[in-house]
């Protein structure tokens, strides 16, 4: 289900706005139409959906207009044209009384500075937001302490912001947030201005929160290593216009353009490409159907020494040695009786940087399964080649307990 929609959405800063449409159109450039007509191109022709419990991370360089498009959002900023549909209501339509209500009931938006109340108390801080609402002061006590004990944060709540580290002033903003229960909340570079460590924190932590909380979060970064972490889809924007979205691994394995592709060439892809990515196809025997003559000569086929046993459904059962279809031949069994179940196993998901641990030690590759189907195998060479970012038509050396179960 959409919680945002955003349809043909368009902000040109200064006057002449038609002409530099118009040029827009013709495939002209923001510095083209800047020098032409004295305007600036904040954000061109943006749509996009964002669903309900989604983080949806909007990224881009400086100037790409990633935050004007976020303010455009809640109407700080007043789009040319387009539309801005929040559950199905178009708010660049709203009045003023409508726009406040808005703001006061679904959105709330988190800065890159604080913008803590030094003379406050951390509590008062967070209790600002339901203060300007009139929500009584009992009530807005309990919120707020709530929204603190979720961000590990109770414990300071009688103390003043320049008591706390940047990180937990920042919780603090983002506790604050929160107390307004609102369902979309926006967040605007909210950790650049943390240290490296504090920001990785940041993330794990915003993370945590979202499980309990389950908000849809639009969330603005220049760093693709934060959106590619934090972000269930990315929209990747050049010159206030939208390069691409999808997930992290889409805009990965398949860049729209060559710009995107320059974007994210240096992006540590073994944290961001799953097994899903570097499987391969699987060599099965259907033991509800095959003997052993069978799997023996699938094997000699395809030059392997082992094969997934599975049944009908392609469930996995086990490995079939070529020892173990010997035996069956030899001692007229089928081959149910001889598999081997011991068989490692790994979610479609994991990540490859999680996949070199695992298949380091293993003496066959790993079976990828969805709910205990075999979708495919990962082999040691596929985990080496996506950490070295092996380039296209280099080959990896695969070693004898790889040759095994695939194609």
């Amino acid at each position: 289900m959409n919680k945002v929609e955003i349809k043909h959405l368009t902000k040109i800063f200064g006057r002449k706005v038609n002409q530099a449409l118009k040029m827009i159109e013709n495939q002209q450039s923001k510095k083209e139409i800047l020098a032409k007509t004295g305007a600036t191109v904040g954000v061109y022709d943006a749509s996009f959906e964002v669903k309900e419990g989604e983080i949806f991370v909007i990224m881009g360089l400086s100037g790409s207009g990633k935050s004007t498009l976020i303010r455009l959002l809640n109407r700080l900023i007043e789009p040319t044209k387009g539309q801005i549909y929040i559950d199905g209501q178009d708010i660049a339509k709203l009045d003023h009384e409508g726009l406040r209500e808005v703001r006061r009931h679904k959105i709330n938006m988190v800065f890159q500075n604080f913008g803590l109340f030094p003379h406050r108390t951390i509590l008062e801080n967070v209790e600002y937001g339901l203060e300007i609402k009139g929500v009584d002061k009992a009530t807005r006590v309990q919120k707020a302490e709530q929204a603190l004990d979720n961000a590990g944060l109770l414990d300071f709540k009688n103390q003043l912001p320049n008591q706390l580290s940047g990180g937990m002033q920042q919780r603090v903003g983002l506790a604050r947030a929160l107390a307004n229960d609102p369902e979309i909340l926006l967040m605007d570079e909210a950790f650049s201005a943390l240290d490296p460590l504090i920001r990785r924190e940041m993330q794990d932590e915003l993370l945590d929160l979202q499980a309990k909380v389950k908000k849809t979060i639009i969330f603005i970064t220049h760093d693709l290593n934060e959106a590619l972490r934090i972000g269930d889809r990315i929209a990747l924007m050049k010159d206030g216009q939208i390069m691409q979205i999808g997930t992290g691994e889409e805009i990965l394995t398949n860049p729209a353009n060559e710009f995107v592709r320059e974007f994210v060439e240096d992006v540590d892809r073994s944290k961001v490409l799953t097994a899903q990515n570097i499987m391969v196809p699987a060599i099965t025997t259907n033991i509800e159907l095959d003997g052993p003559n069978v799997a023996l000569t699938r094997m000699r086929r395809e030059e392997i020494s082992m094969l997934l046993a599975v049944d009908r459904n392609r469930n996995l059962k086990g490995i079939i040695t070529a020892d173990l279809a010997l035996k069956a031949r030899k001692e007229n069994l089928p081959l149910s009786a001889v598999v081997e179940t011991e068989v490692p196993t790994i979610n479609k998901d994991m990540l490859v940087t999680d996949i070199f641990n695992i298949i380091y030690d293993a003496k066959t590759p790993l079976v990828v399964t969805e709910n205990n189907r075999v979708l495919g195998v990962v082999i040691r060479g596929s985990v080496i080649e996506a950490l070295a970012e092996t380039n296209e038509g280099q080959e990896t050396p695969v070693t004898e307990s790889e040759e095994v179960v695939h194609g």
